[in-house]
This record gives structure tokens, C-alpha cells and sequence, in this order.
């Protein structure tokens, strides 16, 4: 039967033909299937992600610089023969076919085939970027602080609206109610986040409120996590007096704030529970240190109350102590008259032979005297002038008493006195010969 086009029945014009949702869906599949049945796409991986049933989704972005974005899936069956593991940012190649995923009505890339060309431009400036500043050192261990183990304030650094800060402020409820917490609000995403993000973090540490600082924002592509690779805020966090916990994206996502933190948390509610200690954890502590406390003071108390009772007993029967005290009174006299009474026998029975060692001693000593005596007369008579004199030789003086002893400055006429050992002349000079000098 051949289908005549509708016509109006008074202008007798045809009608435009009415689309249900489904068929003009499913003719816009046939005519992308027609036109793009198999083609190759290259750009850059954003948002990678594997399903439970081994098939891949992911955004593939125009590695340019460009805002186009084209939706992929790949099924287990094509992941399956992957010889590498895709991440965000890597430059890949892709195989497939255009198609149209209709319970949506969305445009997608049914990829049969991936092969990877390189890193992404922004997978690039990541690397650069993280490269410069760890060379700066801002990235080093030894720069790392510990957090303080019970904190009485936690800043949060965050967007009000966003997921992860609800997270984070219920985990700090459940685990430490009684820890108070400032919120510094900013961008977490988008052109202005990253200058946002580094004046919370600097206001925060120049009003000094909280103990700790949480960063903290749900997972995203390297794209929606791109604020928290800033270099500003990076220096912004290592330069923070005040010890800072990035809990950014998911345990698999990883930004330059996470190295410059003194501690990166995988979760936003991770980051809290590292941040805080668990109270009722606190209160067991507590609890056991105080009934260490209270064992302590009733041993102390007993110990008291026994030496209490023993000086009560003793002050009960003093006669007891006074005859304590008199016994040992008459024990130290006995011992010392016994100590007297040796000392005075070893000096009687010493006497006698210090009397004899002291004249042994004083013969010795005139024996020795006399010794020395004799030398020193035998000594003192060979010094003797006399003997000299005696031997043939004579003394010769001027008139002032002078000695003689060189025919330098006599003078013919001159008179002298001569000594012999057995008396003396006055004589005059007659002549003066001297010997030559040699």
C-alpha cells in the first residue's frame, strides 16, 4: 500500500512529519553509523574510569588547548587488549565508531581500539611544575610537621557548597565533638579557584585560630583538580605556620598541594580522622588514668596509715624508747672504755721501743755530726792563707791594703808591704819588668 504525505485539509498543504523521541534518536544513530562507522580520533584522556563489569568510560579532550570534549565508553571486551594503563592526561589515539547512547540521547565514541601517544599538555605542565618546585625543595620530608595530637580548633578550606566539606564536618562530629572548627570559604574549581584557594590558606595563618588546616574537595578529572596544582598556593601551604592536611580528590587522584602538605589524606573524611582522635578513644585513656590515679593514692594512703600506726604505737610506750635509747647509750660507753683501754696498752707497750729507737737515733745523729765536723776543719785548713805562705810564697799589698797581684799601675818608688807566714816588710819599688804579652 502506498503511503500518501498528509495533507492540511484546508490549505491542502502537506504536514511536517511528527518525530517520536526514540525514532528521531535512533535516524540520527543510523545517519552518525552511516557517516562515522569507523574513524580515528586523537586528544587527550580526562576522567578515566573502569566499572565494576570491566568497561571504561572516559572523556577525550582536544590536546590543543581546545573546549571540545567527546564522551567514550570502551567495553571489557576492547579494555581487555590494553597493553597499558590509561590515566588522565596521556595523549592516546583512538579507533571506533560515532554512535548515539539513546537512553540518553547523548553522543558518544565506541572505541575498539586505544593506543597511547604521550603525556597530555596539562599531564605536561603537572610535571614541569612539580619538577621546579621540589627542586626548590618545597616537597622536602625534613619539611614535614606533625599535626598536633589533640587539636582544639580545625580550619577547613573549601567551597560551603560542596559534598566534601559536609563529609568532613560529619566525621568531625562523629569522631571529636568537642573540637571547635573554622571554615574559610573559597573556589575549589574554575579560573578563580587557584588565587581563592591561596588567600584562605594565607588568611588562615595570619589570624592563627585553628591548630590544623584541611583542604579538602571530592575527586574530579585532572581538570576540575587543576587549582589545587597552582604554584601560588603551593608556596602559599608550605609557607603556612600552621601544619596543613590535603584531603583533595580520591585515594587515586594526586595534585602538587598533596606533596607541599605536611600530610596528604586519600579522602576529604579521611583528612578529618587523621586530623582528629577518636573522643571516645580519649575518654577510655582518661577513664584508665584515672583510676591509675585512684589506685595510686589509696596505696599511698595505706602506706601512710601504717607508719601513722607504728609512730602511735611508739608513742604509746615511751619508758620502751627511752630504754631503747639508754641500752645503746651503755653499749657505746663499753665500747669506748674497751677502745681506751687498747690504746693506752699499744701506747705502754710502743714506749719502750720508741725510747730505744730515739737513742739509737741520737747516737746516730752525733756520730754523723762529728763526720761532718772533720770535713769541714780539713776542708776549712787547706783554705787556710797561712799554709801558702808557709810553702815559700808572699802576700804584697799598697799602702791602702790592697793585694798585688800584677806589675800593671806600679811605679818605680812605689811603696808596698810584703807578708810572710811568719810577719811582714815594707819595701819599695826599684824597677818595673814586665813580661811580654803573648
Amino acid at each position: 500500500m502506498l503511503a500518501l504525505p498528509m495533507t492540511d485539509a484546508i490549505a491542502g498543504e502537506p504536514m511536517p512529519r511528527v518525530w517520536s523521541v526514540g525514532a528521531l534518536v535512533l535516524a540520527v544513530a543510523d545517519a552518525l553509523a552511516a557517516r562515522f562507522a569507523s574513524c580515528t580520533v586523537r586528544g587527550e584522556l580526562a576522567g578515566f574510569s573502569r566499572a565494576s563489569s570491566g568497561h571504561c568510560y572516559f572523556t577525550l579532550k582536544d590536546a590543543d588547548g581546545a573546549q571540545a570534549a567527546l564522551r567514550c565508553a570502551m567495553f571489557r571486551r576492547a579494555a581487555g587488549l590494553l597493553d597499558f594503563a590509561p590515566r588522565d592526561g596521556l595523549q592516546v589515539e583512538l579507533r571506533g565508531r560515532v554512535a548515539v547512547y539513546e537512553p540518553r540521547g547523548e553522543l558518544q565514541f565506541v572505541v575498539e581500539h586505544m593506543r597511547a601517544l604521550g603525556a597530555g599538555s596539562l599531564y605536561e605542565q603537572f610535571l614541569a611544575r612539580k619538577a621546579k618546585l621540589e627542586a626548590e625543595g618545597l616537597f622536602a620530608p625534613q619539611r614535614k610537621r606533625a599535626l598536633p595530637r589533640h587539636p582544639r580548633s580545625i580550619g577547613i578550606v573549601s567551597s560551603l557548597g560542596a559534598a566534601a566539606l559536609h563529609d568532613v564536618l560529619v566525621a568531625l562530629a562523629r569522631r571529636a565533638p568537642q573540637v571547635s572548627v573554622v571554615v574559610y570559604p573559597s573556589l575549589v574549581q574554575g579560573a578563580e579557584a587557584p588565587a581563592a584557594l591561596a588567600a584562605a590558606v594565607v588568611l588562615a595563618g595570619r589570624r592563627r585560630e585553628v591548630d590544623t588546616l584541611i583542604l579538602a574537595r571530592g575527586g574530579g578529572s585532572l581538570e576540575d583538580l587543576w587549582a589545587f596544582n597552582d604554584e601560588a598556593l603551593v608556596r602559599a601551604i608550605a609557607a603556612s605556620p600552621i601544619p596543613v592536611v590535603c584531603g583533595v580528590g580520591h585515594e587515586t587522584d594526586v595534585t602538587l598541594a598533596d606533596f607541599a602538605a605536611d600530610l596528604r589524606a586519600p579522602t576529604p573524611t579521611a583528612a578529618a580522622e587523621l586530623a582528629t582522635p577518636v573522643r571516645d578513644e580519649l575518654l577510655l585513656q582518661l577513664g584508665a588514668l584515672v583510676q591509675r590515679a585512684q589506685r595510686q593514692l589509696h596505696q599511698r594512703l595505706d602506706r601512710e596509715a601504717q607508719r601513722l600506726d607504728q609512730r602511735s604505737l611508739q608513742l604509746a610506750r615511751p619508758g620502751q624508747l627511752l630504754a631503747r635509747h639508754a641500752q645503746g647509750l651503755r653499749t657505746l660507753d663499753t665500747r669506748l672504755r674497751q677502745a681506751m683501754r687498747r690504746t693506752l696498752r699499744a701506747a705502754d707497750d710502743a714506749l719502750p721501743r720508741a725510747r730505744t729507737r730515739l737513742h739509737r737515733a741520737q747516737v746516730h745523729l752525733r756520730a754523723q755530726a762529728g763526720w761532718r765536723l772533720s770535713a769541714l776543719v780539713g776542708r776549712l785548713g787547706a783554705l787556710d792563707p797561712g799554709r801558702v805562705l808557709a810553702r815559700g810564697y808572699a802576700w804584697v799589698t799598697d799602702a791602702s791594703g790592697r793585694a798585688v797581684v800584677s806589675t800593671q799601675g806600679l811605679e818605680v818608688g812605689q811603696a808596698l808591704v810584703t807578708v810572710w807566714h811568719d810577719g811582714r816588710a815594707q819595701t819599695e819599688v826599684r824597677a818595673v819588668e814586665r813580661e811580654p804579652r803573648r
